[in-house]
């Protein structure tokens, strides 16, 4: 993934990271947990009628120069950035989202890095309950602890992987996806249909989620969904409180200029 406005050293600022840059599994998961704290998932441009632009230069500006947040895509697309510069290598990987009632396409987008000899999933971009640290793909069958959230991760006969969440207690599937490498282009149909389908909830509702080392904090319409070790929280929020919300920079930097550009 090239983009010829991305600089690692912007990226690093971008992120708060100031530690070893290696090609190892310590700085693979130093980077990520850097960029999922710093960088949050959201779907204001599509809020705003908007088709997210997956052209690199334009995710770069977006993410890096003007301090935004995006979807799986785009935040991905900036890790695997940041991965071709570090010289560790990736592939892109097609994921079916399996929290539905029904059978869904593969329309969320995965990393895999290739480092000290071991496969690693990376994924700054499935929202609610979505991994805070790489996974290697050897680790199966296992309970994951990742701060205050455990994963599990698991292989069928024909080599297509299932992770899961422990989700108040009941493990949930999160995920389906296998090894089939993808190019970055072949993400732009479910792009378009994330970006402008109305059954795509990316366009039904306001989707942000800010992930920080003590827990998650997610707007998904207008409930406020607080997420620590000591539990959850939540509470609807008022038109004036989502005004305000949608004012404060804390979010994304400008998360309220996308409205009125």
């Amino acid at each position: 993934m090239h983009s010829n406005n991305f600089d690692l050293s912007t990226y690093f600022r971008r992120i708060n990271y100031t530690g070893p840059v290696t090609a190892s599994a310590e700085t693979l998961r130093a980077i990520m947990r850097h960029q999922l704290f710093a960088v949050p998932f959201e779907n204001l441009d599509v809020q705003a009628g908007r088709i997210v632009s997956l052209v690199p230069e334009e995710i770069t500006d977006k993410l890096m120069q003007r301090d935004r947040g995006g979807y799986c895509y785009e935040v991905n697309g900036l890790f695997a950035m940041a991965l071709e510069a570090l010289g560790i290598p990736y592939r892109f990987v097609a994921a079916r989202p399996m929290f539905y009632p029904v059978r869904r396409p593969k329309t969320h987008m995965a990393v895999v890095a290739e480092v000290d000899g071991r496969q690693w999933l990376c994924d700054l971009g499935f929202g609610s309950y979505g991994i805070r640290a790489p996974v290697a793909l050897d680790d199966l069958d296992s309970d994951i602890s990742q701060d205050f959230d455990t994963f599990r991760l698991s292989r069928d006969a024909k080599g297509e992987y299932l992770l899961q969440a422990k989700v108040e207690g009941e493990w949930c599937n999160q995920y389906g996806f296998d090894l089939t490498p993808q190019e970055w282009i072949d993400f732009a149909p479910a792009n378009y249909l994330n970006s402008t389908h109305p059954d795509a909830i990316f366009v039904q509702k306001l989707v942000i989620v800010q992930h920080l080392p003590a827990g998650r904090v997610i707007l998904l319409g207008n409930m406020l969904k607080t997420v620590t070790a000591n539990g959850v929280e939540k509470r609807q929020l008022t038109d004036d409180e989502m005004s305000s919300l949608l004012k404060n920079r804390e979010w994304s930097g400008l998360m309220s200029a996308v409205f009125s550009e």
